[in-house]
């Protein structure tokens, strides 16, 4: 039995058409042409409207808060390569030159003044006493003289290196504002330095005791060993070349072991005025930041140092041969007719030195402040540190002092990933 309204596929629709029309439910057979089929849909593929969720006005553009990335200051905010390390200490001196430079000059100068005052009330003291002295005493007070000087030379020796502390103690304060992009008036820089003051002298007396005991001790030494070959060679050459050899081998020893010391402790000071310690703990930790960084600390420090020596002889050196040629120039006799001009030449040449000082002791004070970070840096993550300290202060967060030991970020802060 068959429906007469069956159809093969292709021959009809089914179900039949309505009224004429598309079949019913709109469904049409395969092959079947559709009305409007392949046609573009009005609004197909554009955005729609309303669809995700919606933007906020200037969406893509910075908003408010967002701060860009921590922009360097003296340093880098990352560890420092070689080169680093070595045009930063002279970046520091002319990025605020006039409160670094006065701060050597006026250490420079409280050295130079003791110095003199103890020179020059000696000098006319044991120039009227040899002066004086008879015959049978001329050696003996001569020698006097001559021990007297020695000693005092102690005097200006002491005095740089409790100089040179305390500027290393401000100049660590210059490098850690510069490196946060803080440019730091004179009083400012003295006045946080000053917070630290008697732990810094604490630390200038005892390395300037211990210079003293290394001095004293050598030069007993050589008296002792001097004595022993005199008595026993009869005060012979060969006892004094003996002596000499002796002496120059173990001031040798002596002088290397205390290179070793000084590129290890080097940083005790940087210490004591950033992290607040004690002398003791300044120690410990200077010696534990240099703990595998021992060549590096001493080649930067080195280089630095010959440079400067290079550069100030290039400038003292010339000025010293014209003063010495202006000076017989105008008194060739020696008769003292061109006094005024002669102390003229000398005073410019002092002041020039006192100049050149101020600065070698600046940059100088300056790479040991650089090392220190650079070290806390390797050691310590303190780059990261200070880039989330330039973050949240730039963003308007409450920050501390990213240079503490233990130094963290602000709990009232956000956490980004």
């Amino acid at each position: 039995m068959t429906d007469p309204q069956w159809q093969a596929p292709g021959q009809g629709a089914w179900p039949p058409p309505v009224n004429g029309g598309t079949p019913a439910g709109g469904w049409a057979a395969p092959g079947a042409p559709q009305p409007g089929y392949g046609a573009p849909q009005p609004g197909y593929g554009a955005p729609q409207p309303g669809y995700g969720p919606p933007q906020p006005p200037g969406y893509g553009a910075p908003q408010p808060g967002w701060t860009p990335p921590p922009k360097p200051g003296l340093l880098p905010l990352r560890p420092l390569g070689f080169g680093t390390l070595m045009w930063a200490p002279f970046r520091t001196l002319r990025r605020n030159p006039g409160p670094v430079l006065g701060s050597g000059l006026i250490v420079q100068l409280v050295v130079a003044l003791t110095t003199v005052g103890a020179f020059v009330p000696f000098f006319f003291a044991m120039t009227s006493r040899v002066g004086s002295a008879s015959a049978a005493d001329q050696d003996a007070v001569t020698a006097g003289a001559i021990g007297g000087f020695l000693l005092l030379m102690l005097i200006p020796l002491a005095l740089s290196v409790v100089g040179s502390a305390f500027l290393q103690g401000i100049m660590v304060v210059e490098v850690a504002s510069s490196t946060l992009g803080e440019r730091l008036r004179f009083g400012e820089l003295w006045r946080r330095t000053a917070r630290r003051i008697w732990p810094l002298i604490g630390w200038t007396l005892l390395v300037a005791l211990a210079v003293i005991i290394a001095i004293v001790a050598l030069v007993l030494f050589g008296i002792l060993v001097g004595v022993g070959f005199a008595s026993t060679t009869s005060g012979g050459v060969g006892g004094v070349v003996a002596t000499v050899l002796i002496i120059g081998v173990v001031a040798l020893a002596i002088g290397a072991v205390a290179v070793w010391l000084a590129v290890k402790l080097s940083l005790v000071p940087s210490v004591i005025v950033m992290e607040g310690a004690g002398v003791g703990r300044g120690i410990a930790r200077s010696w534990q930041l240099t703990n595998g960084y021992f060549w590096r600390t001493f080649g930067v420090e080195a280089l630095v140092a010959v440079i400067l020596s290079f550069a100030a002889q290039l400038v003292t050196t010339p000025v010293s041969l014209i003063g010495g040629i202006i000076a017989g120039l105008v008194d060739p006799t020696g008769t003292g007719s061109g006094t005024g001009a002669i102390i003229a030449v000398y005073a410019i040449s002092m002041v020039l030195s006192l100049v050149i000082g101020a600065v070698t002791a600046v940059v100088q004070s300056a790479v040991v402040a650089v090392v220190y970070v650079d070290l806390r840096m390797r050691k310590e993550g303190l780059d990261l540190v200070l880039q989330r300290h330039v973050e949240l202060r730039e963003a308007g967060y409450p920050v501390g002092d990213p240079f503490a030991p233990s130094a963290t970020p602000s709990a009232t802060a956000p956490t980004w990933a």
